[in-house]
């Protein structure tokens, strides 16, 4: 009788082994631009960490997968909860990858600022692109950064970028400035509505219309079809109102339902239209230029806080401080102050 492992059970303890395996900057960046999907997920989580040992590895990771060429497009999806933003993009996806795309979805879910806790559902809500082979969905809790855009987004979508995917879907929650920060590092702005919602222009932030691309008004379907068309003839008129974009583009207007799968390829069409005309005008590449000096000089201002909270100084005397603030015992102003000054005296 045969002494040596069942095959089944040796190949799951090889996955085990490899799962525990700490892998090296060297591994990480091999499996991503190999296009490992589980290497990837372990990238992510890599550059996500806040570890003083994995950001090193962080750094060095992202600045070895910026090496390769990539012909991507980046594609940014805000939309107030309940507008079917996580239905939209399973059905969004899965049109393109049935098209021979490679689809990374990278989705922010809201961290509770009380339990700190974040639900992590997108992989659940979206079934069916998540057995996709060409699909990568990664849900990310957003911390306490703006708005609730996952802190290290950017670097992620960097990453994806490095594995081989040729479309980038970054989901924002929806709520506060999220949609600034999300603008800041897409190529193509979509914002997702609905009809008969009574928001169809009083309720809606004018910055947020200013940066659209596209505006899509989910649910045309049943009842709510005609409300729906309204809508749209309403969001074409008040686009007219706004002075003409530097890239060239005219936002244009649309209709779909995720749930009937209508209205999706028109969205794509116009995702390319608009791809076609930002390129012939030059301003494809000189974004993404201006994209990556935003991002140096929001790292920085990044960086410079961590340091600053960080400092023993700072740490020593910011209860207290909190404390006298809150009790009108000194102004935030001049705590602040003080803070300040404790903090470059330790850097002397």
């Amino acid at each position: 009788m045969s002494t040596e492992p069942n095959k089944d059970i040796k190949g799951v303890l090889l996955v085990k082994k490899h799962r525990k395996k700490k892998l090296s900057v060297e591994d990480l960046t091999q499996g991503v631009l190999n296009g490992d999907k589980a290497i990837l997920a372990r990238a992510i989580t890599t550059v996500e960490s806040t570890r003083n040992e994995d950001l090193k590895k962080a750094y060095a990771l992202i600045e070895n997968c910026l090496s390769k060429e990539s012909k991507s497009i980046r594609i940014g999806i805000t939309g107030v909860p309940g507008v079917g933003k996580s239905t939209f993009i399973e059905v969004f996806g899965k049109t393109l990858t049935s098209r021979g795309k490679k689809v990374a979805v990278l989705a922010v879910d809201p961290t509770s600022t009380l339990s700190k806790g974040s639900i992590l559902g997108d992989k659940t809500r979206m079934q069916e692109l998540v057995k996709d082979p060409n699909a990568f969905i990664r849900p990310s809790p957003s911390g306490e950064s703006l708005g609730g855009v996952a802190r290290k987004t950017r670097e992620s979508v960097i990453l994806c970028e490095a594995a081989g995917f040729d479309i980038v879907l970054v989901e924002t929650v929806g709520v506060g400035q999220s949609e600034t920060a999300v603008h800041s590092m897409v190529d193509f702005f979509l914002l997702l509505k609905l009809a008969g919602a009574g928001d169809e222009l009083q309720g809606i932030k004018r910055g947020i219309m200013e940066m659209a691309d596209a505006i899509v008004i989910n649910k045309a379907d049943g009842d709510n079809l005609k409300k729906a068309q309204r809508a749209k003839v309403e969001f074409e008129r008040a686009l007219q109102l706004y002075p003409p974009k530097e890239n060239g583009w005219a936002p244009q207007v649309s209709t779909c339902s995720a749930i009937e799968k209508t209205g999706i390829i028109e969205i794509w069409d116009i995702i390319v239209q608009f791809l076609d005309t930002t390129k012939d005008y030059g301003y494809f590449e000189s974004n993404r230029q201006n994209q990556n000096k935003y991002w140096l000089m929001q790292t920085i201002d990044e960086l410079l806080k961590q340091q600053f909270y960080q400092a023993s100084a700072v740490k020593k005397n910011l209860e207290s401080m909190l404390e006298k603030v809150a009790e009108d015992k000194i102004s935030p102003f001049r705590a602040a102050e003080v803070l300040m000054a404790s903090y470059k005296k330790e850097l002397k």
